[in-house]
């Protein structure tokens, strides 16, 4: 089970971190990714931990702003969102699978649980 949290309303040009927290074992053997959603579109990668050696995967859109990380001791990942823009709204998913393959980190159907989502409203 995951629990995404720390959404909020902020103005463009701020800063937002979002924690994802993991009930049950193994969490280290997880791969952790962050996907975001508006009404209308798909479901669309942010960022991506792998759980083999840690290496991280951003959108391109996000990269240089955003940075994933995870706390293995807490169970937990987070993403520091940084120089906000209101193209950034929606809702943030955190989700987690296993046996993911370097080249499937940002595909959504690779993942095999998934958090209820916390909304980031970025206003212009």
């Amino acid at each position: 089970q995951l629990q995404a949290s720390g959404g909020g309303l902020v103005q463009a040009g701020d800063s937002l971190r979002l924690s994802c927290t993991a009930s049950g074992r193994n969490f280290r053997d997880y791969t952790m990714g962050w996907f975001r959603q508006v009404p209308g579109k798909e479901r669309e990668f942010v960022a991506g931990i792998r759980s083999n050696g840690g290496s991280t995967h951003y959108a391109d859109s996000v990269k240089g702003r955003f940075t994933i990380s995870r706390d293995v001791a807490k169970k937990s990942v987070y993403l520091q969102m940084n120089s906000l823009k209101p193209e950034d709204t929606a809702v943030y998913y955190c989700a987690a699978g296993s046996r993911i393959i370097l080249s499937s980190v940002r595909v959504a159907a690779s993942y095999d649980y998934w958090g209820q989502g916390t909304l980031v409203t970025v206003s212009s």
